[in-house]
């Protein structure tokens, strides 16, 4: 969600139950604006925060001109002092994986090679590393999986460039409340994978400007999604099954939306058994 609006937007996704105390609130809405003078982002977005089982760390994304272009990523652990995350890689993915149980909040922690699959610790052990994970690469490549699996946006909230490139769309006005109820006007905000898989006569009336993503409609499971109206119809909140404490928002007929999490960075893999 945006840093500019956060007091606001999280009033609105506190129905979940989760949110920041006032004192947070306050410092992080003077250091996000220092950290988007300070890295000369153009954006900067409040992501959410990570709960551990001795800290808690809090993230934030920086943006650039293109909105599909890899995101710049911070966390810091008193909401003052940020540290740039490196870039994720497929290969820290796939080891975050492997990792079960609740982060610690010390980006130093090291987890042994024992909870890792027995075959990457050996391929480590051939290419002549040390078959170590570091929380900070798991905290990395978990803000990742988030942000592929459930980071979404409204239809029509960003256009495609003939050039390629993903720009915030300046007709967009919001969704209406019959639009906005349902899954099919909301797109991730990612790679897409679905649309690639379409007959050129179910692509026939997209438009290519604006559904250049994967609708949250034909997500898998099924029934991932909770879709509710709240504060009287004035908001729509969406929250996901699948990472528990994601939350996004979106008020019909206006500009506002986004969305956060707050959970433990674990994937809920119960959720197939739950529905």
């Amino acid at each position: 969600m945006e840093a500019s609006s956060l007091p606001a937007a999280l009033e609105l996704v506190a129905g979940g139950g989760a949110g920041l105390s006032p004192e947070k609130r306050a410092v992080l809405g003077a250091s996000l604006l220092l950290l988007q003078r300070d890295y000369r982002f153009e954006r900067v977005w409040f992501w959410g925060c990570i709960q551990g089982v001795r800290g808690a760390y809090y993230i934030a994304e920086g943006l650039g001109p293109d909105r599909a272009a890899p995101r710049s990523r911070l966390y810091s652990l008193n909401c003052v002092e940020w540290s740039l995350l490196p870039p994720v890689t497929e290969e820290m993915v796939v080891q975050a994986e492997q990792l079960k149980g609740r982060f610690q909040g010390d980006p130093s922690f090291e987890y042994e090679y024992a909870e890792i699959n027995a075959e990457d610790a050996e391929r480590l052990f051939e290419d002549g590393k040390e078959p170590m994970i570091k929380e900070e690469a798991r905290l990395i490549a978990t803000i990742e999986q988030i942000d592929r699996a459930v980071g979404i946006i409204p239809r029509g909230a960003f256009v495609k460039t003939p050039l390629g490139s993903v720009r915030e769309n300046r007709n967009f006005e919001g969704l209406s409340l019959m639009e906005a109820k349902k899954l099919s006007s909301y797109f991730h905000f990612t790679e897409p994978v679905n649309l690639k898989n379409k007959t050129l006569l179910e692509k026939a009336d997209l438009d290519p400007s604006t559904d250049f993503l994967d609708s949250l409609e034909h997500d898998i499971p099924q029934g991932s999604w909770i879709v509710q109206p709240e504060k009287g119809g004035t908001v729509v909140v969406l929250r996901s099954l699948l990472w528990l404490g994601l939350t996004f928002y979106h008020v019909p007929m206006t500009k506002q939306y986004g969305y956060v999490y707050f959970g433990t960075g674990e994937k809920n893999f119960d959720l197939p058994f739950m529905l």
